[in-house]
């Protein structure tokens, strides 16, 4: 099983000399970058992708985080909610995604998806965040029903579901954090402190005042509860 970058995917699409240039912007903007950021009591390598130009925004940390749960979840029962993971490099765990399509996503909503059997570990990659706040009608706590069915139905008893949601985009969310009724049982909180996307650990009162940029996070609350 490999969890290996997949930089070719990212350069389709485009002239081929868009995309040439491209390349040589992530590859100067990597050599001349911190390498290596901090998140729960170990170090990760920022990733700089093609896909989503990582370098700018919150995948940078996301995907290297989310890979390593993967490392420590092989040969298991893995579920994704979202279609994130796999435009990074090949995956081989089931994904829900109620709108994206492609191979192997199952389109349905994750209210109403059942499986076969539970899974050891669930991921959410800024996806939540979206669920009820982005549908119509608006159903804001239709998030906690998410997180609830997901726990309740799909997570096995000695489970790990681990979600990160942008801080200032989902209203709802954010209301729950200042008033201490996190869904999650556990959480970690990444604040960007600069334009050249470098991120540290942080808290809540450290990135409860974050504004959601222009399709960019600037602060990040990675939430798990364990079966």
């Amino acid at each position: 099983m490999s969890y290996t970058y997949d930089y070719t995917r990212a350069t389709t699409g485009g002239s081929a000399s868009r995309r040439y240039w491209r390349l040589m912007k992530m590859t100067l903007t990597r050599f001349v970058r911190t390498k290596t950021f901090q998140f729960n009591g170990r170090e990760y390598e920022y990733l700089y992708h093609m896909y989503n130009k990582t370098w700018k925004n919150e995948r940078g940390v996301e995907i290297p985080i989310f890979r390593e749960l993967l490392l420590k979840h092989e040969g298991k029962r893995v579920l994704e909610v979202g279609n994130v993971l796999s435009h990074y490099f090949p995956i081989h765990h089931e994904v829900v995604d109620k709108y994206e399509v492609g191979s192997g996503v199952i389109n349905q909503d994750i209210v109403e998806f059942v499986p076969q059997d539970k899974y050891d570990l669930i991921i959410c990659i800024s996806t939540l965040e979206h669920v009820g706040w982005d549908e119509q009608p608006q159903e804001p706590i239709k998030l906690l029903r998410a997180i609830d069915h997901l726990r309740s139905v799909c997570l096995a008893t000695s489970g790990e579901l681990v979600a990160s949601l942008p801080i200032g985009y989902n209203r709802y969310f954010d209301y729950l954090q200042n008033r201490g009724k996190s869904p999650f049982t556990t959480q970690h909180f990444l604040k960007r402190i600069s334009k050249k996307n470098y991120w540290v650990e942080s808290d809540w009162e450290g990135c409860r005042t974050s504004p959601y940029g222009r399709s960019v996070a600037n602060a990040l609350c990675i939430g798990i509860i364990r079966g």
